[in-house]
């Protein structure tokens, strides 16, 4: 039996990336000891789904961020480089970093060391913690890729490419360590020398293999079983009513007017609106004006359990969090991504490389754009085939399963 420390940032999102919370499961499943640490916001998430949970001070990602600028009062080239400056003190805050591998060394003086940490793909502490405590590092849902040519990118991605090797180097400093999980090129990231798994199929990457290293390893996935009974919202629908989803994840939720337009989309292509909301705040003022914007007979929910509701939709249109797009491919659905922040606009670009969906910007969306891609990709049956047989590809490669079996590699 192997000791594997799971570790994200203290997010719900951080905790999926197409299957990293359900490959902890599987390896405890298997009989080794499985600890998930991460901050203390994500304690009840990770308990109930029956994994050992241990809350540390810092995991090193700044969450939430400062409040941003009003960006329409600076200078585009300023504005682009504050964007870019804001997402890397996310993952790279020298203070924040550094108290979090301190606190995970803490730890390891309490109760041992593992025998491997098992990483969210942009917690820096895990790429140093796991050095300094000499284990392998695991990264979960990100393959390992080369840097790009300092050539290939924009002056202000020098200028931060500059800034994040110096902040590497200062931390490697102050802890010793050579920095053997980070790769050093002009778009420094945590590279793991063992095994880097993601939960999709070589071709979702077919416009990136050429960059991506060995140790990526490509494990698909599978719908999971359901885990509660069946809504009584949903009970109520007849069966040979499609459905299509409405999401935007759990974070990036603010948008409600994409939520009205998403809706009405999928509405005017002849399916059930079904709208989740998230659990983060919205006023009781706002949230009666979306309804009053929302299609008669849209579900309006906080949560929706997917296992029960995709094997139902004819249709997704969202954000393109790898979590969310995930579950769209492995239930073969035809899909629109409008990505909103961070790695989506990757996703999105995947999906339409793919060919099981469209991938439109916020400009597309106010030019209704929604409502003509709803109503073409639910006429389009070569659209669903692909979809379907992408699904087929992704349970082929083994899912958590297969991951769980690379994981305990590193350590057998």
């Amino acid at each position: 039996m192997a000791r594997f420390w799971f570790i994200s940032a203290p997010l719900y999102s951080h905790t999926d990336w197409g299957g990293f919370l359900k490959t902890a499961r599987a390896l405890q499943a298997r009989s080794h000891e499985v600890l998930w640490l991460s901050e203390a916001p994500l304690e009840r998430a990770i308990a109930q789904r029956g994994i050992a949970f241990r809350a540390i001070r810092q995991t090193g990602w700044l969450w939430p961020p400062p409040p941003p600028p009003d960006f329409s009062k600076i200078p585009p080239q300023e504005a682009v480089s504050l964007r870019y400056r804001r997402a890397l003190d996310t993952w790279l805050s020298e203070e924040l970093v550094g108290d979090a591998v301190d606190a995970l060394l803490d730890l390891e003086d309490e109760i041992g060391r593992p025998d491997a940490i098992v990483s969210d793909p942009f917690l820096s502490a895990s790429a140093i913690a796991a050095e300094l405590l000499d284990v392998p590092l695991v990264i979960c849902g990100w393959p390992a890729q080369a840097t790009l040519d300092e050539q290939q990118l924009f002056p202000v991605q020098r200028d931060l490419s500059s800034d994040s090797q110096r902040r590497i180097q200062r931390l490697c400093d102050r802890f010793g360590v050579a920095g053997r999980n980070f790769s050093r090129g002009s778009a420094p990231s945590i590279v793991s020398e063992r095994l880097h798994i993601t939960y999709f199929t070589p071709g979702w990457y077919q416009s990136e293999m050429a960059t991506i290293l060995p140790q990526t390893q490509f494990v698909g996935g599978k719908p999971s079983p359901p885990l509660v009974r069946e809504p009584q919202w949903l009970r109520e629908i007849p069966h040979e009513r499609g459905l299509g989803l409405v999401t935007l994840g759990t974070i990036f939720t603010g948008d409600l007017g994409f939520y009205s337009w998403a809706a009405q989309a999928v509405a005017s292509a002849g399916l059930i609106p079904v709208v989740t909301l998230g659990w983060n705040p919205i006023t009781v003022e706002k949230k009666a004006e979306l309804k009053r914007a929302l299609p008669a007979g849209t579900r309006l929910l906080n949560w929706a359990p997917y296992e029960q509701v995709l094997p139902r939709c004819a249709m997704m249109i969202h954000h393109g969090g790898m979590g969310t797009t995930h579950c769209a491919v492995t239930h073969g659905l035809r899909q629109i991504v409008v990505p909103h922040a961070a790695d989506q606009r990757i996703q999105g670009r995947r999906v339409a490389e793919a060919k099981v969906g469209l991938h439109l910007t916020a400009h597309d969306v106010r030019q209704g754009q929604l409502r003509e891609g709803a109503r073409a990709l639910l006429a389009a049956d070569w659209v669903k085939e692909k979809a379907l047989g992408l699904a087929r590809e992704m349970a082929a490669l083994g899912g958590v399963e297969r991951a769980a079996e690379l994981v305990e590699g590193v350590v057998g």
